[in-house]
C-alpha cells in the first residue's frame, strides 16, 4: 500500500512538474486569437474597401476597373468575389469561424495578388511582402486551426481540429486560385 501511494505520488508530481515546463496552452490560445484578429480584420477591410468603398476604397467599380487592367476578364464580378473572399474569410479568422475554409479563402486571393504584384521586388510599395505575410498567416491559421477561443469549439466535427482539414483548404485554396488565374490574360 505504502509503495502505490509513492508511486501515485511520484506520478503526480512529475506530471505536474512536466506542465510547469512546458509550454501554456492559454499562451498558445491567445496567441492564435491576437493573430486571428489582426490578419481577420485587416483582410477584411481591405474586402470592404473592395465591396463598399470603404477605407478610402474604390468600390466595386474601382476595383473593377483594376482587375481589367490587370488581365482578369469581368472585372467587377472578380472584385465582387475578391471582395466577399476578404470580408468573409477574414470575419471567419476573426470568429474562429470554419477556420480552415476561412484561411483558405484568405490564401486564394492572396495568390492571385501576389501573382499580379509579382516582378515589382519583395518590399512595399510595389513588392509582395504584405501579400506574402497575409498568405503565410492565412496558411498557418488554416494548418494549426484557430485555438480554444474560437466558434469552431462549439461545433462538433471542427471542435477538435485536425491537420488534414488544414490540408485540404488550402489544397481547394491552391487550385482554386490557379483556376482563376489560368483565366486571366
Amino acid at each position: 500500500m505504502t509503495s502505490t501511494l509513492r508511486t501515485a505520488a511520484t506520478t503526480t508530481t512529475s506530471s505536474s512538474d512536466a506542465r510547469a515546463e512546458g509550454p501554456s496552452l492559454h499562451a498558445y490560445d491567445v496567441g492564435l486569437l491576437i493573430l486571428r484578429l489582426v490578419l481577420g480584420l485587416t483582410v477584411a477591410a481591405h474586402g470592404a474597401q473592395k465591396l463598399f468603398g470603404w477605407f478610402g476604397g474604390g468600390g466595386l467599380e474601382g476595383f473593377g476597373q483594376f482587375f481589367t487592367m490587370s488581365g482578369y476578364p469581368s472585372g467587377e464580378t472578380m472584385a465582387l468575389i475578391a471582395g466577399l473572399s476578404e470580408v468573409l474569410g477574414g470575419l471567419g479568422l476573426v470568429f474562429g469561424l470554419l477556420t480552415p475554409l476561412a484561411g483558405a479563402a484568405v490564401l486564394g486571393t492572396m495568390i492571385n495578388a501576389l501573382a499580379v504584384k509579382w516582378g515589382g521586388g519583395f518590399f512595399a510599395p510595389t513588392g509582395v511582402e504584405y501579400e506574402l505575410l497575409l498568405s503565410a498567416g492565412a496558411a498557418g491559421l488554416a494548418l494549426t486551426g484557430p485555438g480554444r477561443f474560437a466558434v469552431d469549439r462549439f461545433l462538433p466535427g471542427l471542435r477538435a481540429h485536425r491537420l488534414g482539414y488544414g490540408v485540404a483548404a488550402l489544397v481547394l485554396a491552391a487550385v482554386i486560385a490557379a483556376l482563376v488565374l489560368l483565366i486571366r490574360n
